[in-house]
């Protein structure tokens, strides 16, 4: 069969090398795509968010599954505009409807689905510019720090945290009235604090039954002990230490179980991949926000680890079959590390040649902000590339990764030394 792969990260490059993988995927366009993909698939140069282009080159190319990587197409309702196509409805799209998006598209649209079923998150209320100052009465109400959400999409960082109430409610007005986040800010949501230690948990879904994938901790500051400005993550470990099975146990039956029916209670239509952002409080899992597609850097450290077909899951999932496939896991601990562009996640030069990449050995290197550029491999992005390996714990793991680092270069090149230090 031939699939159509949309996004250009570390995420998609991960999910391409893992579908070339299958005898059912005979050939793999990835839209846009990057260097890395560009040595493995074929690019094509469409937006993911221009469905006219998607269906044009769908229809020309026979393509027989379209897998959705951001969550940007799938929030402006990629999913619906197939299924209400004439000639496009019979090929299946991996990834939730537009109201399904809405779990990562709206930050209040998620807690009151989260408070609805009864999942264990943290106490809230939302504002917009009306009743900003009502916003700021409910801040004083609660204990520092203070976490504001803006309630759209604000590529990872519309999420502040906040130690004093002046500042918080100098921020809120900020978000709502000065539109510090533009439309992703109209709304905010203000949340109590939750003080634990975060990790993620991934499932697939087809709506009616669902597979509990490996879980992951990613590292979202910049700087080394989890310090200074949030990034897209500087890298991940994958399965979590701390997460035993009767922690898991927990998550499937308060988080997950409840998430999947709830989804099937509000007959919202979900086939793909759920990402639940957690917090361990005490020993109890608290959902601190869902997005409705494959994390990035976590899909670099979970889907290595599938032993499984990706694209049998996938084609099950689109039949509301995953009951009938098994899920296969590599026990090996896997870990990444993000080279970024220096002056990321603020302003960076891009266009810098990369070298070294023929070095790594031992591990795989996800191209997430590529390019070729007359032949060589350039910068693109502020994420450039996410070193990927196995070992026995995540510890021999993060060192395989941090010894392949030293094979590549580029100008200001960046990475965080510490990755796993909190374990």
């Amino acid at each position: 069969m031939k699939i159509l792969l949309l996004g250009s990260g570390g995420r998609e490059h991960a999910l391409a090398w893992k579908m070339l993988q299958s005898p059912l995927c005979d050939k793999l366009f990835v839209a846009p795509g990057n260097a890395g993909t560009a040595s493995i698939a074929d690019n094509v140069n469409i937006n993911p968010l221009d469905f006219e282009s998607i269906k044009g080159f769908v229809l020309q190319e026979e393509i027989s599954m379209v897998v959705v990587g951001p969550e940007d197409p799938l929030v402006k309702g990629i999913y619906d505009y197939f299924t209400k196509d004439d000639e496009l409805k019979n090929i299946p799209v991996i990834g939730p409807s537009k109201t399904g998006a809405q779990l990562e598209g709206s930050k209040e649209f998620a807690k009151q689905f989260l408070v609805k079923n009864n999942i264990p998150t943290a106490a809230y209320d939302s504002f917009t510019k009306e009743t900003v100052e009502q916003g700021c009465e409910f801040l004083s109400t609660l204990k520092p720090p203070y976490v504001l959400k803006a309630d759209g999409l604000a590529a990872g960082k519309g999420v502040l945290i906040i130690q004093d109430l002046a500042e918080a409610q100098d921020e809120l007005r900020n978000m709502l009235v000065g539109e510090k986040f533009g439309q992703a800010s109209t709304k905010v949501v203000i949340e109590e604090f939750l003080d634990g230690i975060e990790l993620s948990c991934f499932v697939l879904t087809d709506g009616k039954s669902y597979k509990l994938l490996p879980t992951a901790k990613d590292y979202k500051r910049i700087g080394e002990g989890d310090t200074g400005l949030n990034t897209g993550g500087m890298g991940a470990v994958s399965p979590v230490p701390f997460a035993d099975a009767e922690f898991m146990e927990k998550i499937e039956t308060r988080v997950v179980k409840p998430t999947i029916e709830g989804l099937k209670k509000a007959n919202i239509d979900y086939k793909g991949f759920v990402f639940i952002g957690l917090i361990k409080v005490g020993n109890d899992p608290f959902v601190i926000e869902y997005n409705v597609r494959m994390g990035d850097p976590e899909t670099e450290v979970v889907i290595p680890r599938l032993k499984s077909d990706l694209v049998e899951l996938f084609q099950a999932v689109s039949k509301q079959e995953l009951d009938t496939v098994s899920l296969e896991i590599d026990e090996r601990s896997a870990a990444t590390i993000m080279v970024v562009s220096g002056g990321y996640p603020e302003d960076y030069d891009k266009g810098m040649v990369i070298t070294g990449l023929e070095n790594i050995e031992g591990s795989t290197a996800f191209h997430a902000g590529t390019k070729l550029d007359n032949g060589k491999v350039v910068t693109s992005g502020g994420r450039v590339i996410a070193v990927t390996s196995y070992g026995n714990d995540f510890r021999e793991a993060i060192k395989k990764s941090y010894q392949n680092i030293d094979m590549l270069n580029f100008d200001k090149m960046y990475f965080r030394k510490d990755i796993g230090f909190d374990l």
